[in-house]
């Protein structure tokens, strides 16, 4: 692992993006076998959460990829504020329990490690790997990418329905370039981690019955306008030097 990274850091992301797309979609079958949703693919997250971050605590990676304390105050960052509402876009519906306490705490297990994952390979390896030519260039490829990967769902057993899928990829989307923002200014993952990871974790709770596409599509609009507002505003106030 280890001489692919110094060979090339970009394919050393796609590859690791790769292989964590197919562990999860091999580990949604195994889950619905053993009859205990998430239970597969929580063992499978623990895994590569654990190799990722050995590989790079072994290998001094850990400041380069932004597993530290930011470098810029949390006043500066509006002491994220707007990323604790985001964090709670999945209960604007309502609250309803939607897996058993065994499963729940599957749910809670995988999407911490969904948080630390997804965040270090496309926030931390791809954009690194890309913005040593071009940081606009690796921003939005960092965001696209992140977003088109959950295409995924469609076909890789978790019953996600299309117009699901479509919200989400565009939310990612958007999700991913706010988070990009905020490691390349910030220089640090952990707010995009655990707001990442707590979106996730409250879609446990999400009412999705009275979910229709009107609703979808305003609370879509009003992360948008959440995302893009904080996003200038990060992009106005911050040093110069730290949004070029």
């Amino acid at each position: 692992m280890k001489k692919l990274y110094e060979k090339n850091e970009l394919t050393f992301a796609l590859v690791w993006i790769g292989v964590y797309c197919v562990l999860q979609s091999l580990a949604n079958p195994l889950n619905e076998i053993i009859g205990i949703e998430n239970a597969v693919s929580a063992v499978f997250c623990v895994v590569q959460a654990i190799v990722l971050f050995s590989f790079m605590q072994k290998n001094r990676l850990l400041d380069k990829y932004g597993l530290c304390k930011s470098s810029v105050s949390a006043r500066q960052f509006l002491y994220y504020v707007p990323l604790i509402i985001l964090a709670t876009s999945n209960l604007w519906n309502g609250i309803m329990v939607n897996y058993s306490w065994l499963e729940m705490v599957c749910h809670i297990i995988l999407m911490l490690c969904v948080g630390f994952i997804e965040e270090v390979i496309f926030r931390g390896f791809l954009f690194k790997a890309i913005a040593k030519d071009n940081v606009k260039t690796a921003i939005i490829i960092s965001s696209v990418t992140f977003g088109v990967g959950h295409l995924v769902n469609l076909v890789n057993g978790s019953g996600m329905e299309l117009v699901a899928n479509l919200f989400q990829i565009v939310g990612a989307i958007a999700f991913g370039f706010l988070f990009v923002i905020l490691f390349y200014c910030g220089r640090s993952l952990l707010p995009c981690i655990v707001t990442h990871s707590m979106i996730n974790i409250l879609s446990a709770f999400a009412n999705q019955a009275s979910l229709n596409v009107e609703k979808r599509m305003i609370f879509t609009l009003i992360e948008f306008a959440i995302i893009l507002v904080y996003a200038l505003i990060l992009i106005k106030t911050l040093p110069k030097n730290r949004v070029s």
